[in-house]
């Protein structure tokens, strides 16, 4: 067990690399109770979002998701986010009644400044943001054999569920929302429920999973997962200091919106670093893989043939689907294209030779 953001949570149950494999060959059990729920409610729930986030929220479809993201007025980025549009969802989904109602899950270790910044930003807009952290719990299923062991426990149309979508059901005799989205690189359920009904809905996921070989999955090993599919993490790939540009996710970014005559928080610094991003960026975060046996760790230099610094680690580990030590870095652009040789990771003061890729190092078949 180790503290992460205030919250207890397990490393792992038993061995890392079995629940990493579990996920991508069968299926593992997460409790990510620990992510940030936040509600924003009210006529001009959409408004509010369009102007306080990157994204096009208004533009969400009810009972569907979006990526996006929340950034400082110079650009750099506060949290990423899935915002949920719960409205028309119906009262079998918690909260979900509301007039424009949307649901907004930040990082654990940044729920509060995310709700700080949605409430500094809301004045002018008909529209409420309630901290809803303990109003849910949240337990996911992810893996080739999630949708089999879910179908055993819900009459919910799981089929008809697209990627980065939700609809109210019952799993288990528990009331939920079932989201399709996911941190693994693999298809997924996440299951919002009360927390009250966590308990019986693990034991019931559990046993449902049983012959399908569903094992619990702890942080070490949704790391790895979510490492292998290119996927950036809080506090790595991403912070105050970088725009979604510098972390090559400037699709994230909307400039043209409907509502509030395109405003929103960061306009201008983003406008500025897309275009840095095209013209000449200075650095682009890649993908390595190693040629040895030692892994890199986040914050070790990435140097040239000459030993010259060129980039920094931001996350390192041994890819257990790879059966390599894989690393996310950011380079300078003139490394950053996919096969450049010369290339090595300063590891305890020796180099090590790595080869440049591009993201992401694992994608699952449809």
């Amino acid at each position: 067990m180790t503290d992460f953001a205030g919250w207890d949570m397990p490393l792992r149950y038993g061995s890392e690399r079995d629940e990493h494999v579990a996920v991508r060959t069968r299926a593992g059990l997460f409790d990510l109770s620990h992510m940030g729920e936040l509600t924003v409610t009210g006529p001009q729930a959409a408004d509010l979002l369009d102007y306080a986030l990157v994204g096009n929220i208004g533009s969400v479809k009810p009972g569907r998701a979006r990526y996006t993201m929340i950034c400082q007025e110079d650009g750099g980025i506060l949290d990423d986010l899935i915002v949920y549009r719960l409205a028309d969802l119906g009262p079998s989904s918690p909260k979900a009644g509301e007039e424009g109602a949307y649901m907004v899950v930040a990082n654990a270790s940044n729920a509060q400044v995310v709700l700080d910044a949605l409430r500094a930003r809301q004045a002018g807009f008909d529209a409420a943001v309630r901290d809803d952290r303990d109003a849910y719990a949240l337990l996911a299923v992810q893996g080739p054999e999630s949708a089999g062991i879910l179908e055993q426990l819900t009459d919910a149309d799981l089929d008809g569920l697209k990627y980065y979508a939700g609809l109210p059901g019952t799993v288990a005799g528990v009331e939920a929302l079932i989201a399709r989205t996911g941190y693994t690189g693999e298809d997924g359920f996440e299951l919002f429920v009360r927390p009250e009904d966590a308990v019986a809905l693990w034991e019931a996921l559990t046993e449902a999973g049983k012959d399908a070989g569903l094992v619990p999955c702890g942080l070490s090993c949704r790391d790895t997962l979510r490492l292998e599919a290119g996927m950036p993490l809080y506090g790595n790939e991403l912070s105050t200091s970088l725009t979604p540009f510098d972390a090559g996710l400037g699709r994230v970014v909307k400039f043209e919106k409907p509502g509030n005559e395109g405003r929103f928080v960061g306009r201008d610094a983003l406008a500025a670093a897309a275009e840095r991003a095209e013209q000449n960026p200075p650095r682009k975060l890649v993908g390595l893989i190693a040629e040895g046996r030692r892994v890199p760790r986040a914050g070790y230099p990435v140097v040239d043939a000459e030993g010259t610094a060129i980039g920094t680690v931001t996350s390192g580990a041994p890819s257990p689907t790879l059966g390599k030590p894989i690393a996310m870095a950011y380079v300078d652009a003139a490394y950053a294209e996919p096969g450049t040789k010369g290339v090595a990771v300063d590891i305890r003061g020796k180099h090590e030779p790595y080869e440049v890729v591009a993201l992401p190092f694992y994608k699952r078949e449809k």
